[in-house]
């Protein structure tokens, strides 16, 4: 690596200005002259998405070079496995360094507040500490290897309707102890190469300008030493974002808004103190990014070894429902197997994660390497989700005339997606009805489950077993198969709940908004669900096995061996069945006598155990001082209050095994209480609603209002689907839903369209300019922008005069070195 403070002196302001954006939507911007390479980055977080084509208008539309498909986050958390994780990641990037991508862009550590964000197949948990153990097992695994990684996204990024523009609005304990915990642990512990700002405003500040996130808790606080890149797109006062800690936008924007950073700095609006500190950091990552590249050329990926990796982890990430002992299944004669997912099975989302998979394997196709006989019939169409009454007739025949039926139903690609939210906990109305059909003439039917989020389960008494195999990577039919013979012993458990119904989910009420109330607060999940003692279909950290565990010998002692350690958890876990299998232990606190509202009981740490038929294992588990910790706002800092808690052992947040309690010594000192003006946080199980004045005390302020913007009140933050005040924004709004389609290939499915066009509702008039590559000048989007505010001929007059003067010079395009 070159003396970086000597190369810093040596490169012009708009040099300068120049690294803090791509050159292409996947390239770092180089300097030759200097020797600064660019570097390459592409999609992850389940599979290495390195786009064949060139360069695009949007970064989701180009094919990709095939590479294994991993399962995505929602199943890899599913099997709680660290060494699993640390697996996965070794592998990806192997396949990084094979295809010279130096950066991949995962994981997404997001929170899944609802079950309704349809990008939650991409994250891990409703728990804020098992998605960070994932996440650190993930990252070290990845960057152990010579690959970055991009931590996404940073932060409170809970839902896709109106992405870039709706304001999370949350109080701060909220946001650090729910939102912000696994950011924290991960960059602390693995220290991530960069990390990725989410594309909505946090309390009204858009997070890739938020100067209280960047800088005064990413940096200060938290140490942080790699660099910041902003989502596609999601820029919007790129001075401001300097300033805060933004070190990256990506994609180019062509040279605009580099040339506004320089000016900032001739004006003084823009401390050059400050752009070197942000230059400096990024050469440090360039140039490690370069070397590790440098370090790979020539490297192979072993493709067969990966893939046996993705099947390994599709088994440990599927999760048992319901068996009542009919699996596993030794006899195959007169099987069928019914629904069109055991053919197009569910490899992964849609969006930009979306890849291409080198070796996909359906069920069917296992059956048939397999030499297993069955008789098949898709029933439903898997992209359109349709049916008809011959299909569904048919289905009910073959299911008369068979011993056994595997029902592949669950949710498909339209009802969960980038882009858009669902709307509902249901399957497709096709599903349900071929599932009626089914059972009222098999009474041995299978469920093989599909989905990259919870979905309502009513049919449990209508089916012998229910296994959840959310989406299976590309190995997910050889997985499928190995568990339902008995080949591998399911394990997996919940990493989230499943609930009885959509309105028995609080965060639900205040879901897709214009502006985004986190007014459930600290209830996220189980957290939720416990407190408040709501009945729920399947709870957090539940999963069956094919043999059964008990639990003895609870002991809690201190540790003092480690200043940053409290307690030594120990106990025994004895597999009581006859099988070989891997029981995963869950330990829980709960704050018996607090003067702050807090959870019935929170999951503090956890581990995954094999064991052999008749054999006893002690497990041990140190709880860290964090464990005993809620954030003070009072104070500002984390600290512990001072009394008695209880510790859980247990097989599911709701099958607790083990309990004693201890006393633990605090320091906190003037600490909240909010129990007369925020009466509804202490007795959940009695209200079904948190009233906007108690969220607004807890908040502090008023909430962040929104106002839909009218004729001369659009600017360059206003989305298309805000477009209704004057006729050219109208007809606007309507050229783009109807033309944004063709950014697609035509052998796209309706699920890839859906996303596309809820993406361009939500696009910003700034990204007209940002993201177009230079298509679209800064000057033509300042016409376009007054002719959406009534003023249509001096707009357009701007717009045409804006593509014949191009004052911006154009980034040049360098290849790989």
């Amino acid at each position: 690596m070159p003396d970086l403070q000597e190369l810093l002196k040596e490169l012009t302001l708009e040099e300068k200005a120049a690294l803090c954006s791509g050159v292409t939507s996947w390239q770092t911007t180089p300097i030759r002259r200097l020797g600064i390479p660019s570097i390459f980055m592409a999609d992850g977080p389940h599979g290495i998405r390195r786009e064949i084509a060139g360069k695009k208008v949007d970064n989701i539309s180009g094919s990709s070079i095939p590479s294994t498909c991993f399962p995505p986050a929602v199943t890899l958390a599913s099997s709680w496995d660290r060494a699993l994780l640390c697996e996965v990641g070794q592998a990806l990037a192997e396949e990084a360094k094979e295809q010279g991508v130096s950066t991949i862009l995962g994981p997404g550590i997001n929170i899944k507040r609802t079950p309704l964000c349809g990008r939650n197949f991409e994250y891990f948990s409703e728990d804020p500490v098992l998605t960070a153990e994932m996440a650190i097992a993930y990252v070290n695994g990845v960057q152990n290897n010579g690959v970055g990684v991009s931590l996404k996204h940073f932060a409170a990024n809970s839902q896709e309707y109106m992405r870039l523009s709706a304001s999370s609005e949350i109080d701060e304990r909220t946001l650090r102890e729910i939102y912000l915990y696994a950011f924290e642990k991960t960059v602390k512990e693995a220290k991530p190469y960069t990390l990725m700002c989410s594309y909505n405003p946090v309390n009204g500040e858009h997070a890739s300008q938020n100067k209280k996130l960047l800088k005064d808790i990413l940096k200060d606080e938290w140490g942080f030493e790699g660099i910041v890149m902003s989502d596609w797109g999601a820029v919007d006062d790129r001075v401001k974002g300097i300033d805060a800690g933004l070190h990256l936008e990506m994609p180019s924007s062509n040279g605009i808004r580099d040339k506004w950073i320089a000016d900032a700095v001739k004006e003084g609006k823009l401390s050059e103190d400050r752009l070197n500190t942000i230059v400096y950091e990024l050469l440090e990552y360039i140039f490690k990014c370069h070397e590790n590249t440098i370090n790979a050329k020539g490297f192979q990926a072993d493709y067969e070894k990966n893939h046996e990796i993705a099947r390994k982890a599709a088994a440990e990430g599927s999760v048992l429902l319901k068996n009542d002992g009919i699996l596993p299944l030794k006899n195959f004669s007169n099987i069928a197997v019914i629904g069109a997912l055991a053919d197009s099975i569910r490899t992964q989302g849609t969006g930009s994660s979306k890849l291409e998979p080198r070796k996909k394997v359906s069920f069917l196709n296992a059956l048939d390497n397999a030499n297993i006989n069955y008789s098949y019939f898709a029933a439903y169409d898997p992209d359109t989700d349709e049916t008809d009454e011959m299909s569904l007739r048919y289905a009910a025949e073959l299911s008369k005339g068979s011993d056994l039926v595997f029902l592949f139903i669950g949710l498909t690609d339209q009802y969960e997606s980038e882009g858009f939210d669902r709307n509902t906990l249901d399957i497709p109305f096709s599903h349900t009805e071929l599932l009626e059909r089914v059972t009222s003439n098999n009474k041995n039917v299978i469920v093989i489950l599909t989905g990259g989020s919870p979905s309502i389960i009513s049919y449990e008494n209508k089916v012998r077993a229910i296994l959840n195999v959310y989406l299976t990577g590309e190995a997910g039919g050889e997985a499928v198969l190995d568990l339902i013979t008995g080949k591998i012993n399911p394990c997996g458990k919940l990493a989230e709940t499943f609930p009885i119904s959509l309105s028995s989910n609080l965060a639900s009420k205040y879901f897709a908004k214009e502006v985004a109330e986190y007014r459930e607060g600290i209830f996220v999940g189980y957290r939720y669900y416990d407190s408040a003692k709501k009945d729920v279909k399947y709870p957090f950290g539940y999963g069956l096995s094919y043999t059964s565990y008990e639990y003895a010998n609870l002991v809690i002692s201190p540790y003092k061996e480690d200043p940053k350690l409290t307690y030594l958890i120990s106990f025994d876990v004895s597999n009581t069945g006859t099988i070989a299998g891997k029981e995963i232990a869950q330990i829980y606190v709960k704050s018996k006598n607090s003067h702050i509202f807090k959870a019935d009981k929170e999951l503090k740490g956890f581990e995954k155990i094999y064991i052999e038929p008749g054999e006893t294992k002690t497990v041990k588990v140190f709880l860290p001082k964090e464990a005993f910790q809620f954030f003070n706002v009072n104070s500002g800092k984390w600290e512990i209050e001072t009394g008695e808690y209880e510790v859980m052992v247990g097989a599911s947040s709701r099958d607790i095994r083990l309990r004693s309690d201890i006393y633990v010594d605090g320091s906190a000192m003037n600490i909240p209480d909010y129990s007369t003006i925020t009466p509804s946080y202490y007795s959940l199980s009695n209200i079904d609603d948190i009233p906007l004045d108690e969220f607004e005390s807890l908040l502090g302020r008023k909430v962040n209002r929104y106002i839909k913007p009218g004729k001369g009140e659009y600017t360059f933050n206003t989305c298309v689907n805000e477009f209704d005040a004057t006729w050219f924004s109208r007809w606007f709004k309507k050229f783009t839903v109807r033309n944004s389609k063709i950014l697609l290939p035509r052998n796209s499915t309706p699920a890839e369209k859906k996303m596309v066009v809820n993406g361009a509702l939500a696009f910003p008039v700034r990204n007209l300019f940002a993201m177009s590559g230079g298509v679209v000048t800064y000057k033509s989007s300042l016409g376009i922008l007054m002719m959406f505010n009534g003023h249509f001929f001096r707009g357009l007059f701007k717009l045409i005069s804006g593509f014949f003067r191009k004052d911006i010079p154009k980034k040049e395009i360098y290849p790989l070195d």
